[in-house]
């Protein structure tokens, strides 16, 4: 009880029962940690806000349906953490985190995904994220998740971190092909896949048709890739693309 008890200027002992249990109330209480929801499937990310929301500390400020608003709405709310899918239609979640890394670094990537080979894993990393947690994953992963890479720590499962290093280690430390690639032949990679023509897609991106043709060629020679529909089963394995974008490069293909 030494701890509890202090004396006044006169020598009269006070005894601060009462305040410390106060102290530790103030001490245990979490810090609320905002977070930004960015997932192009309404149900899951109502399934993820009200998983989230459960928990006292944790507050969904916004949810983005699409990149460009997850970046959007990142500059506008400032939230702690954003839950990053990698697999949303324009601008990708990779694409996302590699700007917010430059322009908003205390902001907190956690990247959430269906897809966890390892390519995925490494690209995940290499964008800058601070963690990657599958959406199999059950909601008490979730949430430590969330708070682990609030806390500057990153997060990867066990599983996943293993399966990486052991693909690092084989491959003898060697780059992965996408790594190499520019933003802008990344760009052009993710529209060849969900089946633009080179016409469409310098459209999109204001470019020449010509310049579209010289990145293609360069995009199949680093990934040793020389076909379309190689380009785009490399795009659906490694979550640059969604499934419902692989009909849609098998409809249209051709340049």
């Amino acid at each position: 009880m030494r701890d509890l008890v202090t004396y006044n200027r006169v020598g009269k002992r006070d005894v601060n029962v009462a305040s410390q249990p106060t102290k530790q109330k103030v001490s245990a209480k979490k810090q609320i940690i905002k977070v930004l929801v960015a997932d192009d499937h309404p149900v899951v990310r109502k399934g993820l806000q009200s998983c989230l929301s459960r928990q006292g500390h944790l507050k969904v400020v916004g949810e983005a349906a699409d990149g460009e608003e997850a970046l959007r709405k990142t500059r506008e709310l400032s939230p702690d953490v954003v839950l990053m899918d990698i697999s949303m239609p324009g601008m990708t979640g990779l694409a996302v985190t590699e700007v917010l890394r430059k322009e908003a670094p205390q902001v907190k990537i956690l990247v959430i995904s269906v897809h966890s080979n390892k390519d995925c894993i490494f690209r995940v990393i290499k964008a800058g994220a601070h963690g990657y947690v599958s959406k199999e994953a059950p909601p008490e992963e979730l949430i430590r998740a969330v708070e682990c890479v609030h806390s500057g720590e990153p997060f990867f499962s066990e599983e996943i971190a293993r399966a990486a290093l052991s693909e690092f280690v084989s491959s003898g430390g060697k780059i992965e092909p996408f790594s190499e690639l520019t933003p802008r032949e990344r760009e052009v990679l993710v529209a060849i896949a969900e089946g633009q023509s080179n016409k469409e897609i310098a459209d999109r991106l204001d470019i020449g048709v010509r310049t579209i043709e010289t990145h293609r060629e360069r995009i199949m020679r680093r990934l040793n890739i020389h076909s379309v529909a190689g380009l785009t089963k490399y795009a659906i394995a490694n979550g640059l693309i969604t499934l419902e974008g692989e009909s849609a490069a098998e409809n249209g293909l051709g340049a």
